[in-house]
């Protein structure tokens, strides 16, 4: 993993934490060093400092994902915790984050919650599953829309993998929380951010659909017959 802070004592700290921890950790001090390192050693998770020289976390972030790189996940760090900090770290591409100051025992649960794969075991899914031009592959963990890919972070693709998996079945956000993210407690924006982004990178072939005073569910082609129904009778 890669952490990237201009604070000498957090990388320290964490650098030592999570190598007894059993990770490979690498260090920078500031954007251009933690520019170079992603572009040069293999990074399977960077947790990076939102407010660091160089280019900052909120940069690199949005840099790797406007380049297509969605295989490394980003946890963002910040000494800001404003919701509109927060989320702007969330639309900008990042998996999750942490305000400062936290503890290296949370960063290293965070890491591995972000490098967990598939929220179902592979052996119980299809192969591919494909909804109308929509292609999920569950193994390769590949998106495609009319054959051309769709870039998501592991994240997104952990979402829509159980969305797409639990049709029209409406989980609350902090039903989401849990059985995605894996978390007991945490930001229900986050939840809300990545809906939105999947929305987004799905365009017309998203089926999220919220349900007011509850949740989110992906609609199925019952439903759109149910709607088609609804329609005529109008």
């Amino acid at each position: 993993m890669l952490i990237a802070d201009d604070d000498a004592v957090v990388r320290n700290v964490v650098r030592r934490y999570l190598e007894r921890d059993g990770m490979d950790v690498s260090v920078a001090d500031d954007g251009t060093e933690a520019l170079r390192l992603l572009g040069s050693t293999r990074v399977d998770v960077a947790v990076l400092d939102v407010m660091m020289p160089g280019p900052d976390g909120l940069a690199l972030c949005r840099s790797l994902r406007r380049a297509g790189d969605f295989s490394v996940p980003v946890i963002l760090l910040t000494a800001l915790g404003e919701e509109d900090d927060r989320i702007a770290g969330l639309e900008a591409g990042a998996d999750d984050y942490l305000t400062k100051p936290f503890s290296p025992r949370e960063l290293a649960l965070r890491v591995r919650s972000v490098l967990r794969r598939s929220p179902a075991p592979l052996g119980a899914l299809p192969l591919e599953i494909t909804v109308d031009a929509l292609t999920v592959s569950t193994a390769a963990r590949t998106v495609y829309i009319d054959g051309v890919p769709v870039g998501l972070t592991n994240r997104e693709f952990d979402l829509l993998l159980f969305l797409i998996t639990h049709t029209d079945t409406v989980f609350t956000r902090e039903e989401l929380l849990q059985r995605v993210w894996r978390w007991d407690f945490g930001d229900l924006s986050t939840v809300t951010v990545h809906v939105k982004r999947l929305r987004s990178k799905l365009g017309a072939q998203h089926r999220i659909q919220t349900v007011w005073g509850r949740g989110y569910l992906w609609r199925g082609n019952d439903a759109d017959r149910d709607e088609a129904r609804a329609g005529a009778a109008d």
